[in-house]
């Protein structure tokens, strides 16, 4: 999930300690999450989603997207 919130977040030009502001968590625990060291509940998603104007099922949808692009990557090699 860290390529699409990344992405996603950078777009809207928020920093990471903007996004943990908005959700009401630490930068540090953001920064685990957009790394995929952290699993994240559905009401931080809920949250993380209004943070971003976007919903739920667009970041997940994001995040299937970015597996395939890295999927079609090592099938090319």
């Amino acid at each position: 999930m860290n390529d699409a919130l990344r992405s996603k977040r950078q777009s809207k030009g928020m920093t990471m300690q903007d996004m943990a502001n908005h959700v009401g968590i630490s930068k540090s625990y953001y920064s685990l999450i957009e790394r995929g060291e952290r699993r994240v509940s559905y009401e931080l998603t809920f949250k993380i989603a209004n943070a971003l104007n976007t919903t739920p099922d667009n970041i997940f949808l994001d995040f299937q997207s970015t597996l395939s692009k890295h999927s079609d990557k090592k099938a090319i090699k």
